[in-house]
């Protein structure tokens, strides 16, 4: 049986009915504070956001019974009904085309609409030709959206001009919760959720054909499109429920898998972060024993090799690496061992870990619990600060969560105390606007064993 994954254990963007805030304008707010923010009208849960042209945020759908939708202005503060969805719909897909509108697939039979921001309506279109959840859909350079997966082996394009979908040529092996990546030749490769397989899909011809498969059958690896147009896909767990030390790569041109250097250490649940010099670092997640690891390693494309690189003072899993301005790597919270530290960062020039700890204070030790602030947001603000907010706190057999918020300044390698929220949630979600605050929305809280859902939402002026 494979082991229960970690990331599967903490509920994703999960919105739903509680208490209600007064709004407050951004206008009125007080800088490196949260301010509470309109409360969301309607219980969901998967719900999709969507964040508009105009710098409001869609949330539409999200249970079986969910077919509402809203919107979150930004300058007032305050979310507000929009036209339903004229069905219920969770798990789907939301596409925002290049005209402005928004795409709903999916989740709910055949079923398709768009949103019409001008209008704050939405419009039934075109059926797909297959009911399907899980899927991937993808916006290709022409405008047009491939929804592929969900629903065994079939394939179908959206045409936008004509409000349509089209049967397109089928996959060859049926897949969900597979990857799919744009590639720059504006192919579509996807991967995984079907053994070994992987396939390419040619808009220009309506195909999908089959590419090298995969040298190693793989879930939930990490993925990264590398500058050269190869994508790295590297380690996972196997059928077994073992964590993988292998790594290959796709080669576009070729068609093809290959493997490359293997890690060092088996692992998943890590870290993927894209170096400036084109280099990839790995960095701890879950090994062979289901432990956090604190090693770290680089790979390197011009040599196809992975080598260990400085280790982290601290092992984590379901941790947040943030590329800073600079080039440096942050890491932040995660599921870490007991006085394990809050943070700590990557310095690519000497392939070393520091401490980035000062200003935190008790803070900058877990003391003796395992979840430290896993399920916080991490957020790259305008200002090059790093934004960290909420979390999982105490023991992982009864976790609670947390109100605190904090900043991180590369300039200083320091951590200033911000906020703190108002409500306190992990696993919510965390938005930056256009004009530079940050919304954080839903989420739960834990009390007395008890997981409660949250619609709250709120706003961080930086």
């Amino acid at each position: 049986m494979s082991r229960l994954r970690l990331s599967r254990l903490i509920p994703l963007a999960v919105l739903t009915l509680g208490a209600g805030f007064a709004a407050l304008p951004a206008s009125a707010a007080t800088s490196g504070t949260f301010s509470t923010t309109g409360t969301m009208t309607t219980a969901r849960i998967h719900a999709t956001a969507t964040l508009l042209p105009d710098g409001q945020v869609l949330v539409a759908g999200g249970d079986a019974t969910a077919a509402s939708a809203e919107l979150y202005n930004p300058a007032a503060g305050t979310w507000a009904g929009t036209g339903s969805m004229n069905n219920p719909r969770a798990f789907h897909t939301a596409t925002l085309l290049p005209d402005g509108q928004v795409l709903a697939a999916g989740g709910a039979g055949t079923s398709a609409e768009l949103y019409n921001p001008a209008a704050g309506t939405w419009a039934g279109t075109g059926s797909m030709n297959n009911p399907r959840a899980f899927h991937t859909a993808t916006l290709l350079p022409d405008g047009q959206v491939l929804a592929a997966g969900g629903a065994g082996t079939s394939a179908e394009l959206y045409n936008p001009a004509a409000g349509t979908w089209a049967g397109t040529g089928s996959m060859n092996n049926p897949r969900a919760f597979h990857t799919a990546t744009l590639l720059p030749d504006g192919q579509v490769l996807a991967a995984g959720g079907a053994g070994t397989s992987a396939e390419l899909y040619n808009p220009a011809a309506g195909t999908w054909a089959g590419t090298g498969s995969m040298t190693t059958g793989r879930s939930s690896p990490s993925a990264t499109l590398l500058p050269d147009g190869k994508v790295l896909v590297a380690g996972g767990q196997n059928a077994g429920g073992s964590a993988l030390s292998s790594a290959e790569l796709y080669n576009p041109a070729t068609g093809t898998w290959t493997r490359t250097g293997s890690m060092t250490t088996a692992r998943e649940e890590q870290s993927a972060t894209l170096l400036p010099g084109g280099k990839v670092l790995v960095a701890g997640g879950l090994g062979s024993s289901g432990g956090s690891l604190s090693s770290a390693e680089l790979y390197n494309p011009a040599t196809g090799k992975f080598t260990p690189t400085g280790s982290m003072t601290t092992p984590r899993a379901t941790h947040d690496a943030t590329l800073l301005p600079d080039g440096d790597v942050l890491v932040t919270a995660g599921v870490v061992p007991a006085n394990g530290v809050f943070s700590e960062l990557y310095h690519p020039a000497t392939g070393q870990w520091s401490a980035a700890t000062s200003g935190l204070g008790a803070q900058a030790t877990c003391s003796q619990v395992r979840e430290c602030l896993s399920a916080s947001t991490a957020t790259l603000l305008g200002t090059g600060n790093v934004l960290v907010a909420g979390g999982l706190t105490g023991l992982a057999s009864n976790p609670g969560t947390t109100t605190s918020a904090m900043l991180y300044h590369p300039a200083t390698n320091t951590w200033t105390p911000t906020g703190p929220m108002s409500t306190s949630r992990g696993s919510q979600t965390a938005t930056l606007l256009p004009d530079g605050q940050v919304l954080v929305a839903g989420g739960t809280t834990f009390g007395s064993h008890k997981t409660h859902f949250l619609a709250s939402a709120e706003l961080y002026t930086p």
